[in-house]
């Protein structure tokens, strides 16, 4: 998926929120919509492309303009899941074993080139994700909220690197790549860094606390029953397309459903509309699904399959897209 399409203006708080990180990054105000839509759904989002176009500064300049605490884990061959998770040390003066918390204890976390490490380790990702816990010991420790993981990955190099598993690509929200900035971008890169890095520059603009309180708002937007049933017939109709060996899950529905909310809020509206579904299919739905070998071997892609899949399902006529007694904002 190499192009985003957000057309709709933003709320004051996402816009404050996009326009600092666009201080770092140029030209991308779409892809930070859409890392910003991972983050508000309570999700995570992994960032495929190649080296060098912005994905870990990127990651960096969304956790400082939230006033979030970062931590890097930077993912290599022989890391091991205690890396990550945290090991527990043998304190001799009170004679008792201390768990001293990995990296993953961090409100934005960056997973850097998660396919470099074996697959054992990145499961030790799993329970956090999905349950925002560690366990270690025997004992299970909470992360901090917000809690977001935000993993890149290098697409073109295969010597040295491990596929995610599908249980691991599950657990990601949205999927997406930044892409090659234009001519004109590039060139406003290089002016913005020629006196340093923009990142040591820029502030927050939000708290942790603000942005679980936007996240609350996220939960509350309305979704017509028209829209929860046209959302639940896409992900149904990539089960049953011909290409298709395995079919999105009913986590891809919760996945699609709060990541519509996220972008409605962001949007000023307190309702979701049939266009939000549309816009976050694609990154939301690709990684989930896997073709037959014979679809393949043809030539065909995801892509393909989801863009015909949202091509296929009728989108609801929306009468009263409100929930009564709502107020838009």
């Amino acid at each position: 998926m190499d192009h985003l399409f957000f057309t709709d203006p933003l709320n004051q708080a996402a816009q404050a929120v996009v326009d600092n990180v666009e201080q770092v990054i140029v030209g991308k105000q779409e892809v930070v919509r859409l890392t910003l839509v991972a983050v508000l759904a309570g999700g995570h989002a992994l960032i495929e492309d190649v080296p060098g176009v912005g994905k870990t500064m990127l990651v960096r300049a969304l956790a400082r303009s939230l006033g979030c605490e970062f931590k890097r884990i930077q993912f290599t061959p022989d890391l091991l899941p205690s890396d990550v998770t945290g090991v527990s040390i043998y304190n001799q003066k009170n004679q008792e074993f201390e768990f001293r918390p990995g990296p993953v204890f961090g409100q934005v976390v960056l997973a850097d080139e998660i396919n470099r490490t074996s697959p054992k380790t990145q499961s030790a990702l799993l329970e956090a994700m999905e349950e925002f816990n560690v366990t270690a010991d025997g004992r299970t420790y909470t992360l901090p909220q917000p809690f977001t993981v935000l993993a890149t990955e290098n697409p073109i190099e295969f010597e040295g690197t491990f596929p995610l598993p599908e249980a691991q690509l599950d657990r990601f929200l949205v999927k997406f790549s930044m892409g090659y900035p234009t001519i004109k971008e590039e060139v406003a890169m290089l002016d913005r860094n020629r006196l340093g890095q923009p990142i040591h520059t820029i502030e927050p603009v939000a708290t942790p606390q603000e942005v679980l309180a936007w996240r609350a708002e996220c939960t509350n937007v309305w979704v017509a029953p028209e829209v929860r049933r046209y959302l639940v017939e896409i992900i149904a109709a990539t089960r049953k397309h011909a290409h298709v060996y395995l079919g999105a899950s009913p986590r891809a529905s919760l996945a699609l459903f709060k990541a519509s909310q996220s972008l409605a809020w962001m949007s000023g509206r307190n309702y979701v509309v049939p266009d939000d579904v549309r816009t976050l299919a694609p990154y939301v739905l690709a990684h989930r699904i896997l073709l037959t070998a014979e679809a393949r071997l043809s030539g065909a892609s995801v892509t393909d399959v989801v863009t015909e899949v949202l091509s296929k399902v009728s989108v609801p006529r929306m009468s009263n897209p409100v929930q009564v007694g709502a107020t838009p904002r």
